[in-house]
């Protein structure tokens, strides 16, 4: 049995949930200790429970010692079972990062499989659904998968409520991925969401990415809502490239001006396209396991995260693949997984 330490590196949830869909994926049981032992709140919280028990639905496997703030847990994988699932947080956590333990044991199962999960589907400090929905998906497509995902309702702390359904439709071929640029910037826009609230936020947020990138009127969409529990606010700047669609988001939270939650997802955006790297921060995190399960692939984005740096240690400790991480000229590295 593997011992997985829930503190090692970014010392998050990702390690659990790359765990879990790792060890469905080899059928290798493992033991976690010391699960987010350096946060605020230790152990597994709602969403990260969802996360065990959902990959333990799926894939027949036995648990012992999750629960709510336990720092530690075994998990026994059994068989991976394609079909229509449902899972609940029950709370705001966020439903994208349950999806991320699911995901790759059911792009390898043999039949179709329907996710509905409901939580948040924009929270900070994970991937909101059109990051998923059109720069991460893409893109593990282009592997030979078939997976889509729709948005149902939105959901936003802290009531939660949201919904996403995904459809996983395997298949047994697998491509390469190699994307050593970004190619030329096709199209660039901004949105500013308001759901349940005041149009006057959307504007003043735009006027920050007006002025911030230049863009022009035609760029910039105002898109109002009242498709959720309770009110929230979401900026997405989009920049389209022959490779790739990055995506950078702000999320509204009580107590920050419309500006400062423009500024956050402007000053992301300005980084990319001055690092010249065709992929992103969150997304050269991301795209490890995808390429790993594929067969491999390579691409060049901007200097490693934490994030990324932990996640192929806890990816090495179930596959046997070969990780290397170059750094070129500048902030540019280029990661390619070799099996």
């Amino acid at each position: 049995m593997l011992s997985i330490d829930g503190s090692y590196g970014e010392g998050g949830g990702q390690i659990i949930r790359t765990s879990l869909a790792l060890s469905l994926v080899t059928g290798k049981a493992f033991r976690a200790e010391r699960v987010r032992a350096n946060r605020n709140k230790p152990g597994l919280q709602r969403q990260h429970l969802t996360a065990v028990l959902s990959a333990a639905e799926i894939g027949q496997a036995e648990v012992e010692g999750a629960r709510v703030g336990a720092t530690e847990f075994t998990f026994i994988p059994g068989e991976v079972v394609q079909g229509d699932y449902n899972f609940s947080i029950g709370t705001a956590g966020s439903a994208t990062l349950v999806m991320q333990a699911v995901l790759p044991p059911l792009m390898l199962a043999s039949k179709p499989s329907v996710l509905t999960i409901e939580g948040g589907t924009h929270n900070t400090h994970a991937p909101p659904f059109e990051f998923l929905q059109k720069t991460f998906l893409p893109l593990v497509n282009r592997t030979g998968r078939r997976i889509s995902m729709q948005l149902e309702r939105y959901g936003f702390y802290p009531p939660g409520g949201g919904r996403i359904n995904v459809l996983i439709e395997p298949t047994e071929e697998r491509k390469r991925l190699d994307i050593p640029e970004r190619g030329e910037i096709q199209s660039t826009r901004a949105r500013a969401l308001v759901v349940k609230l005041p149009s006057h936020i959307a504007e003043r947020e735009l006027a920050v990415v007006e002025q911030e990138l230049g863009w022009m009127d035609e760029q910039l969409e105002i898109e109002t809502s009242n498709n959720a529990l309770s009110p929230g606010n979401v900026v997405t700047i989009e920049i389209e490239s022959e490779q790739v669609t990055e995506i950078f988001t702000g999320i509204g939270q009580r107590g920050v001006r419309a500006e400062a939650v423009a500024q956050s997802a402007v000053d992301e955006a300005k980084n990319y396209l001055a690092s010249g790297a065709p992929i992103g921060e969150h997304l050269a995190d991301q795209l490890l396991i995808p390429l790993a399960l594929a067969g491999g692939g390579s691409y060049i984005t901007g200097a490693l995260s934490l994030h990324t740096k932990t996640n192929i240690e806890i990816i090495k400790k179930f596959l046997d693949v070969k990780i290397t991480t170059l750094q070129l000229s500048g902030s540019l590295w280029k990661i390619e997984i070799q099996e």
